[in-house]
């Protein structure tokens, strides 16, 4: 795996930050990363790629090599590359847990710092967060499609290099994937790994049925016989069950794979074969370029499929190339106490939140969440009485909401002064988290088509400072 240095960011980076030594303007400063529009049309994401990111902030800096790198790019000052020298990331990290079902413009990570060390750290963090929550979102609607389906992760040959194939296979389990295919990403990550055979398998042999018989005797406990290599009826599934039958005779599992042809028509000829067989304990393992409409059409359609190994659509991203995740700084020291800042659009949506902020999640009775509310830091929880929540851009949309479950803010501190405050949680507790907060939310913001939008709102006092600010703004424009 690619062993991150500090020159992990873009270069006007670099260049603002030789800006802010020069100019003593290093000071205490906030940042928030937060995303605009949920991906695939969705009405969820699953955020991920925190504790990796955790780990990369420790180890953020410049070598020998990377300063005389720079030094040789003609843009930099001796005086700036000897800061560079000694630089170590030493800010505070608040973050939203991995494994959360998050929403449009409310901060996932909130970074306190100077304005070297926030600014720097920017690409890399975008990058680590981004690929990891656009991919785990996506597994979790494959998941979703299949009906809390075994989701097999089978995407190493078709991610985008070989950091993305390991940070899809960790983000692809914490979406809900039960296992992967990529062994490195098992050793390294504690994921289950599964796999079956290729058509080069069956092709080796003098016949189907021999290699079918020879794969079986290697792993009489994990035989999935891939039947589509020749032809799946009249001859894939006929030697398929041949072996099925000597292994049921043995007390094994046994099950068949579908890589070609009509999915759903295939499925039902072969769960007919199989249950006259009398293998009706045999399962069918499907793959070939799903996606999560394919999916949920198969499943709708109730297609005897047990098994689903998903790719390319799955570690790519499939139709939506990116998540929308951006780094906007908040709050900045003047006279020495932070004052918020914001970014003012021609695009209301593209406006920022000012100052220095934590998420509070509303849940019912039953813990199911209701809308999440932007508070600033330091005021009071919204745990009693009457809530007023705005529209983070439109102005005239508003409601009142009484806390009747609890009310948990969002935000923890995971970072101080550069060091962990807390311990990586394991990665199948992130999976769990995933799992469980999909499970609370109400089926409408999780349906694949036409989802309902979930509710993120400003509290009244971040209102009025963010009016406050544009028609200060407009006066001096």
């Amino acid at each position: 795996m690619l062993k991150l240095s500090a020159l992990f960011t873009d270069l006007y980076e670099l260049t603002m930050a030789q800006g802010y030594f020069k100019y003593g303007m290093n000071t205490h400063c906030v940042f928030d990363m937060f995303f605009r529009r949920q991906p695939f049309g969705g009405g969820f994401s699953i955020f991920a790629g925190v504790e990796d990111l955790l780990e990369d902030l420790q180890e953020f800096r410049f070598s020998p090599e990377d300063l005389e790198y720079l030094e040789g790019l003609g843009y930099f000052e001796q005086s700036f590359l000897d800061y560079l020298e000694s630089f170590r990331f030493r800010g505070d990290v608040y973050a939203i847990p991995e494994g959360t079902p998050v929403f449009p413009m409310e901060p996932l990570v909130r970074i306190h710092g100077t304005l070297i060390e926030t600014q720097l750290i920017e690409g890399m963090l975008l990058n680590v967060l981004n690929f990891q929550t656009l991919i785990a979102t996506k597994t979790a609607r494959i998941y979703l499609a299949s009906n809390k389906g075994r989701i097999l992760e089978f995407g190493l040959r078709r991610a985008q290099g070989p950091d993305g194939a390991m940070s899809a296979s960790r983000a692809a389990y914490i979406g809900g994937a039960a296992a992967t295919s990529n062994t490195l990403a098992g050793k390294l990550y504690g994921i289950p790994v599964a796999g079956t055979m290729a058509h080069s398998w069956v092709m080796a042999f003098d016949s189907e049925e021999e290699a079918f018989h020879r794969y079986a005797e290697l792993y009489p406990d994990r035989a999935i016989l891939l039947i589509d290599t020749f032809n799946t009826l009249q001859s894939g599934i006929k030697n398929a069950i041949k072996i099925g039958q000597k292994l049921k005779a043995l007390g094994k599992p046994f099950g068949v794979r579908l890589d070609s042809g009509d999915i759903q028509y295939l499925s039902t000829e072969v769960r007919a074969a199989l249950d006259r067989a009398g293998l009706q304990d045999a399962k069918i393992a499907v793959s070939n370029e799903l996606n999560e409409e394919i999916i949920y059409h198969l499943v709708a359609s109730k297609c005897p499929i047990d098994i689903w190994g998903v790719g390319t659509h799955l570690v790519t991203g499939g139709g939506d190339p990116a998540f929308s995740g951006v780094y906007k700084l908040c709050a900045r020291e003047k006279g020495g106490k932070l004052i918020p800042t914001m970014k003012v659009s021609d695009n209301p949506e593209k406006s920022t939140n000012p100052g220095v902020k934590q998420v509070y999640r509303f849940h019912d009775k039953e813990g199911h969440p209701l809308a999440d509310l932007i508070t600033f830091a330091d005021s009071p929880p919204p745990t009693e009485g009457p809530t007023l929540f705005h529209h983070p851009y439109m102005d005239y949309r508003r409601f009142t909401l009484c806390p009747e479950g609890p009310v948990i803010p969002l935000l923890e501190k995971r970072m101080e002064n550069g060091s962990l405050t807390l311990p990586h949680p394991p990665l199948p507790a992130i999976r769990n988290r995933a799992l469980e907060e999909l499970d609370k939310l109400d089926p409408t913001y999780t349906r694949i088509l036409n989802p309902h939008v979930y509710k993120v709102s400003i509290s009244e006092e971040v209102k009025q400072v963010k009016v406050s600010m544009i028609n200060q703004m407009l006066l001096r424009s």
